[in-house]
């Protein structure tokens, strides 16, 4: 068994990269090089821009190709409360930028000629619980009415068409989502952003920012200082430079992995027919899907802990009992691969996008970051050149999270509260 990303470990590493030192000038510094930093840069590129991306490690190596590959529609919570909390007009317009971002990830994809497996498979979002299928109802009634027609639920009696376990109680399609190889979306991109002029350097944290006498800023790395007319934060749960304020409002939980061993095609076609993305309804959720190459892909909230071989070597023995228990018959399957990756976590679980001191920002992606930080890559170059109306974030404050100044204390009592809840609920 692997401890390294599937995505990474089965994509053809980025070949763009810039040698030498880091220095001179340029029109925009992003730093970070996952799928807003690729996304931005590109975008930038092909308006003319002179862009150099910063990356502390190499391209897509943290978040971006740590994820479950999923291109997905539609809220992490359920669209009524989103809808009571926002407004149905605010919760609508949200809820069409999610759709952006899976329409923008599949253009870039046929633009650029990224081969990287994605299809429109859908989603399916499984009730772990009979009340729970009772809740999922009411939302799609309103997503029906109001903002998203392609969404259907499934009894319960029907599931087996959707998926092969007697462990859940129905769900609800959402018949927009896809699916795609993500550590070839995010290379791919980053490729396709080297090819149109962007200086990319792997390996160059940032370690130093600071406004430049006569305007502009000056970034500072290990391989040489930079001067930027604009500079973009796409480094999401970044633990290196002076990203204080960052950090202390967004919390970066831990999200665990594991991929089977290639699979018979009968018996994917037994466990999930139509190849949807899957994803359950519990607070520690598990989702899974199949990969381009007859995989099982089953992760999930295992811990709540941060990422490491040892913290994902634990959470993956807890992946592997939990995904016995939705298929059974995987009980002899062989796992490959076993890994973690840290996700931008926000209070509210929304992203967050703006500009603060003259240093703009995307991150905060809360777990449904494939589709929504390629799209706000893109828009971040135009409201970088003015375009702030772009901006589907741009209404929203962000205040500090009480009590929390950097590492993430309270992860183990959040766990708990969460495990209660689903013990309870």
């Amino acid at each position: 068994m692997k401890l390294t990303s599937y995505w990474l470990d089965t994509s053809e590493p980025f070949k763009g990269a810039t040698p030498g030192p880091v220095q001179g000038s340029c029109d925009v510094a992003v730093i970070g090089g996952g799928l807003t930093g690729a996304s931005a840069a590109l975008a930038l590129a092909k308006k003319g821009a002179r862009v150099v991306l910063l990356e502390a490690d190499t391209i897509g190596n943290a978040a971006s190709g740590r994820n479950g590959g999923m291109c997905n529609n539609g809220f992490a919570q359920d669209y009524g409360m989103m809808s009571a909390k926002l407004g149905k007009d605010v919760a609508n317009r949200l809820y069409r930028a999610f759709d952006a971002g899976v329409d923008m990830v599949e253009r870039l994809v046929a633009e650029e000629n990224i081969d990287c497996s994605f299809a429109r498979v859908g989603k399916i979002k499984l009730a772990a619980k009979p009340e729970h299928y009772e809740k999922l109802l009411r939302s799609q009634e309103l997503l029906a009415s109001t903002v998203d027609p392609d969404t259907h639920m499934v009894s319960r009696a029907d599931l087996a068409g959707e998926v092969g376990s007697d462990r859940y109680y129905g769900g609800l399609v959402y018949r927009k989502g896809a699916g795609m190889h993500v550590g070839r979306f995010v290379r791919g991109l980053a490729e396709a952003a080297a090819r149109r002029g962007a200086e990319i350097h792997e390996r160059s944290p940032m370690t130093g920012l600071r406004p430049a006498p006569g305007g502009g800023h000056i970034v500072e790395t290990p391989a040489g200082r930079l001067h930027a007319k604009q500079v973009l934060l796409a480094s999401g749960t970044s633990q290196t430079g002076p990203l204080g304020w960052i950090r202390r409002r967004i919390v970066p939980v831990g999200a665990f992995l594991i991929v089977t061993e290639p699979l018979p095609v009968e018996m994917l076609d037994r466990l999930l027919p139509k190849r949807r993305m899957a994803v359950d309804t519990k607070n520690l959720v598990n989702y899974f899907r199949t990969t381009p190459d007859n995989r099982l892909l089953f992760g999930g909230r295992a811990r709540f802990a941060v990422s490491d071989p040892a913290s994902d070597e634990k959470s993956g023995a807890i992946l592997r009992t939990a995904l016995h228990e939705v298929f059974p018959e995987l009980r002899s399957a062989r796992i490959d691969y076993c890994w973690g990756g840290m996700v931008d976590m926000t209070r509210d679980r929304l992203p967050r996008a703006g500009e603060r001191n003259g240093i703009y920002y995307s991150m905060g992606y809360s777990g449904h970051g494939t589709q929504m930080s390629t799209l706000m890559g893109s828009i971040m170059a135009e409201v970088m050149d003015g375009r702030t109306d772009l901006n589907p974030w741009k209404d929203f404050t962000w205040p500090a999270i009480p009590g929390h100044f950097g590492p993430p204390w309270f992860l183990p009592l959040v766990g708990a509260y969460y495990r209660l809840k689903d013990k309870l609920s």
